[in-house]
């Protein structure tokens, strides 16, 4: 599974870590149609801003996973999952990406005060 070492102090996010890393490694996907299937099942389950917080970082660095790209994802899906799951989904990444430009900013304005 995974090299780190299981701790006292962060046991949930180690299995976390462990099950997304053999989930990554038995999928046999690339890594652009890897997160472009979890990015459907984050909208499949109606999952938090901070779910698709950790799949758009982790896009941003391994792909060139576009906000066209996940539109596209969302109108795949949508005859699927529904229509509100699709629309909720929209709603979470828009507040996902607000949450990710503000700790951009303060970590930028952090940066220029020190």
């Amino acid at each position: 599974m995974t090299d780190v070492a299981t701790t006292p102090q962060r046991p949930l996010l180690d299995a976390i870590l462990d099950m997304t890393t053999a989930s990554v490694t038995r999928a046999e996907l690339g890594a652009r149609e890897l997160l472009m299937v979890r990015f459907a099942a984050l909208a499949a389950v109606g999952a938090p801003p901070s779910s698709y917080l950790l799949n758009i970082a982790a896009a941003a660095d391994t792909t060139d996973l576009t906000l066209e790209d996940a539109r596209s994802v969302l109108i795949a899906v949508a005859p699927i999952i529904g229509t509100p799951k699709v629309v909720d989904a929209a709603a979470t990444i828009a507040e996902a990406l607000g949450i990710a430009l503000a700790l951009e900013d303060a970590l930028a304005e952090e940066n220029v005060t020190t």
